[in-house]
């Protein structure tokens, strides 16, 4: 009957990756909240561990799966718990990291196995006066990374720098009125999405870092946002009045 679609996905089911296809015995940390707590490019996965020195993660290339070594080197250096981690889209080799330390780091992971753990960063970011719950590379400009703290301010740095310590970001956004949730950009990096725990969900301009739209976000819960690659539309996530999950989709 015309009433009811077909749907392509009707009698698509997944089937599971055998043991030895897997990364198994990989200690995830349980101190990202609502953030990431891994990244994937195209050599790599990283994942944020639980570490009794501070934060750290593990960089495991992607064919090598199986269970992973009790002993495998992190990437180490905060001093406290890493919240989320991010690959530079231009540098598969490079990855930006933030914790509760209230700094960023930038690492280059070596082409060979990591032997031992790395804790020298690249370049050490140093402008939030809190806890930095989200790091995002600019999709389209190289070395540009985007930051938001707990002091409800998002930064912009420019990493194409020859000093190993950046005191001050290039611009400070200073428009929510709580913490940031979720940034997303667009396909070309001229909007930037945010949620925030303020209960806004706002369309940024990143490079004058103005807000061209705001409109309110429902319920209490964490709220994300997303864009949809090319489609020029967003995606968000938040709960009801009743407290139920909810997705919506706009223009």
């Amino acid at each position: 009957h015309s009433q009811y679609r077909s749907s392509k996905f009707r009698h698509v089911f997944g089937k599971p990756a055998s043991k030895e296809n897997c990364y198994d015995s990989v200690p995830i940390t349980h101190s990202v909240q609502d953030n990431h707590f891994c990244a994937v490019n195209p050599c790599f996965i990283a994942v944020v561990t639980e570490c009794s020195c501070g934060g750290a993660f593990f960089v495991i290339p992607l064919n090598q799966t199986g269970k992973l070594d009790p002993h495998y080197p992190r990437v180490c250096g905060h001093g406290g718990n890493v919240l989320d981690i991010k690959w530079n889209p231009f540098n598969d080799f490079e990855i930006a990291s933030c914790s509760e330390d209230t700094t960023i780091k930038i690492w280059d992971i070596p082409k060979q196995l990591l032997t031992k753990n790395l804790t020298a960063c690249k370049k050490e970011l140093m402008g939030h006066t809190r806890r930095v719950g989200l790091v995002e590379w600019h999709p389209t400009a190289a070395n540009i990374l985007f930051s938001s703290g707990y002091d409800f301010k998002v930064m912009v740095w420019n990493l194409d720098t020859k000093e190993s310590v950046i005191m001050s970001p290039v611009r400070t956004i200073t428009c929510h009125q709580g913490v940031i949730l979720s940034m997303s950009f667009n396909t070309n990096g001229s909007l930037l999405a945010t949620t925030c725990k303020d209960r806004k969900l706002r369309i940024l301009d990143p490079r004058a870092g103005t807000v061209l739209q705001e409109t309110s976000c429902t319920g209490h819960r964490a709220n994300k946002v997303l864009f949809l690659g090319n489609l020029n539309k967003l995606l968000s996530t938040g709960t009801s009045q009743w407290n139920n999950r909810q997705l919506a989709g706009g223009g």
